[in-house]
């Protein structure tokens, strides 16, 4: 791909791509309510994804992957007028993502080592330990996404899908920091 097609966005294009939905949705759900908020949200992640694809050329497939769940789930409640489906939008996204890692670990594949390994050397087995512990993290919070929106309140439950997942996920990343510092292969490049 020649440097005209394909670019380097700018450091704050990530963050808006994966956090700016998130934002919009919860201001959205403050001003308004739960629906608006869903079609917000909607809106915000396809826009997200375009200004991602213009400004660096490049498909981003997490937002991509979270933008197409949430046309679907948050079409079902908009259609349907049932917050059931943007309440377990969460809990769908989190299993995918466990899918995908627990399903490379059974090919011999290492998902986190292809999405991180330019940045990150280790060896293999410590990329397998990351990949099961990532796993795992995404299951768990599969089920606590579906324990809260089932037993607390709306307002709690956007709460926690703004404030609570977001911190709790990188908690644990922080948490996986120490792992990769001890098996970083370093290189003299």
């Amino acid at each position: 791909m020649s440097e005209e097609t394909q670019r380097s966005a700018p450091g704050w294009v990530m963050p808006l791509t994966e956090y700016g939905p998130l934002v919009a949705f919860f201001i959205a759900y403050l001003l308004a309510d739960l629906m608006t908020a869903t079609a917000v949200v909607m809106v915000a992640a396809a826009v997200a994804v375009a200004v991602s694809f213009v400004l660096s050329r490049k498909i981003p497939w997490v937002p991509l992957v979270t933008a197409s769940i949430v046309g679907v789930f948050g079409g079902l409640t908009l259609y349907l007028q049932d917050e059931t489906f943007i309440k377990m939008k969460p809990t769908i996204v989190q299993v995918l993502f466990a899918g995908v890692l627990f399903g490379g670990m059974l090919f011999n594949k290492l998902p986190l080592k292809l999405l991180m390994g330019r940045t990150h050397a280790m060896p293999d087995g410590a990329w397998r330990t990351l990949t099961l512990r990532f796993a795992i993290f995404f299951i768990v919070m599969a089920a606590l996404n579906e324990a809260v929106w089932r037993t607390q309140t709306e307002s709690f439950w956007v709460s926690f899908k703004v404030f609570g997942i977001t911190a709790l996920t990188f908690v644990f990343v922080a948490t996986q920091i120490p792992f990769m510092m001890r098996h970083a292969v370093h290189t003299d490049d």
